[in-house]
């Protein structure tokens, strides 16, 4: 399981990297954020694109949902954590309890990035005028109302790759649970398993905070 988050580490890493000097070889808006309008001509503000919250609908709450979906994936790293020490404990109920809280913060953040990535391709009311006297709204990986193409491009992928791994987590939890409710790793006489998938969703958390400073705060 080290080498493969060590692999995977490195993968993530690439991408960010890519990011990074995409993002560094663009123009950066210049003047007051109040002033800021989307433009194809410069690199966009992440909290004047990601300012939308559920129910909200017109409301301007700078990067609260993404806010709320880092702390969903917080917690249920401690949760992970708890499943884990329970284990070292041979706590058969305990680990069962703390696997079900994990998988239900896990599916609770990949239906959070789902709404996210809805209104992200659905845009904002006003959409973006283009010089063809077009207007686009939304984004796709062909045109983006909120900035260059390749903003869209990279955000698509890899929160992507992110919410691919935050799936495979929930395929492994979900065998977890269900080996641990058959007895599974009790007969064992050790619940390493749990201890080497909590290894993996901890992976996970720590790369969301990279992708979350990269894509919402940079």
């Amino acid at each position: 399981m080290w080498f493969f988050l060590l692999s995977d580490a490195f993968t993530f890493a690439a991408f960010l990297t890519t990011y990074g000097m995409v993002r560094h070889r663009h123009l950066a808006y210049v003047g007051e954020a109040k002033d800021f309008f989307f433009s194809t001509m410069h690199w966009p503000i992440p909290e004047k694109v990601f300012n939308a919250f559920p129910g909200l609908h017109g409301v301007d709450i700078p990067l609260a949902f993404v806010a709320l979906m880092t702390m969903i994936l917080i917690v249920s790293s401690v949760t992970m954590v708890l499943a884990v020490e329970a284990g070292h404990r041979m706590d058969k109920d305990d680990v069962q309890k703390w696997l079900l809280w994990t998988l239900l913060f896990g599916a609770m953040f990949l239906g959070c990035q789902a709404w996210e990535w809805t209104h992200f391709i659905t845009g904002s009311d006003h959409g973006l005028k283009m010089v063809d006297g077009s207007t686009v709204y939304g984004a796709n990986l062909t045109v983006n109302e909120y900035g260059p193409v390749l903003f869209a491009d990279l955000f698509f992928f890899i929160t992507g790759f992110h919410g691919t791994h935050v799936f495979s987590g929930l395929c492994l939890l979900t065998y977890a649970f269900i080996a641990t409710t058959n007895g599974t790793f009790h007969k064992r006489g050790h619940y390493e398993m749990i201890e080497k998938i909590g290894l993996y969703w901890h992976f996970v958390d720590l790369v969301w905070v990279f992708v979350f400073t990269f894509f919402y705060l940079i």
